[in-house]
């Protein structure tokens, strides 16, 4: 059958939280590695690959043990991208971690109207692929306006809020830096989106408590998560970057 398919079937006789377990050590250690090849402009890589695949996987849900509800997924690429920004911010400075992401911004935007264009070729009696194209790259387009601002406002602001705490601390407890910035900064990306998806565009508006309940804190305990485990990464990196990388 191939070898992604024979993998395909090993990772679905897996529990859901062991695969996503695997899956967050794939990604944190992904960011390394594009980080000792490429430099700073490994993480750029990777964030802009995160940013589409992370919007991509979040069509999918899955059952988790701690919600009676399905669970999107999504929220591991999404959220690694912010140890890519606090990376970037303590090794390489901010104005580098800005860049960061409108590269992200800008490769998700590319993606999203290349693959509109895509769609929009007639296709041929023995197509059989443009249904699933349509169902996954027409984008829903509450959902994507509301994911990319939701994104800009939380980066920015996690640029921000971890520079002013390395300020503020004169450049020690790293660990406490990283964890603040990213514990508040997913927070208000979870807000924002769930604000701007599920009650300001949304044709019929969700209820202020469902929207904090279900959309706001429903993955936020997922992401406190995430930001714990993600620290030692940012310790590691520095024995990750290349010593010619400038």
């Amino acid at each position: 059958m191939g070898f992604f398919f024979e993998l395909t079937t090993i990772l679905n006789s897996l529990s859901t939280e062991l695969l996503w377990f695997i899956m967050l050590v794939f990604c944190f250690f992904s960011i390394l590695i594009f980080l000792r090849i490429f430099g700073y402009i490994g993480i750029f890589i990777y964030s802009a690959l995160a940013v589409i695949a992370g919007n991509i996987q979040v069509l999918k849900t899955v059952d988790f043990f701690y919600s009676p509800e399905p669970v999107a997924l999504g929220t591991i690429l999404f959220a690694s991208t912010f140890l890519c920004t606090d990376i970037l911010s303590e090794y390489y400075g901010k104005e580098k971690a800005r860049m960061n992401i409108l590269i992200g911004f800008s490769a998700f935007l590319f993606m999203t109207l290349l693959m509109v264009i895509t769609i929009g070729f007639q296709p041929s009696d023995a197509d059989w692929v443009q249904e699933s194209l349509s169902n996954v790259f027409t984008p829903m387009t509450r959902f994507f306006i509301a994911s990319m601002i939701a994104y800009l406002i939380s980066q920015y602001f996690d640029v921000w809020f971890y520079n002013y705490l390395k300020q503020a601390l004169s450049g020690k407890s790293l660990w406490l830096r990283n964890n603040l910035s990213t514990i508040i900064s997913s927070l208000v990306d979870n807000t924002v989106f769930s604000i701007f998806a599920w009650i300001l565009l949304n044709p019929e508006p969700v209820s202020v408590y469902n929207v904090i309940m279900i959309y706001i804190l429903g993955t936020y305990l997922l992401r406190i998560f995430i930001a714990l485990l993600d620290t030692p990464f940012v310790y590691i990196a520095k024995f990750f970057i290349p010593k010619t990388n400038d």
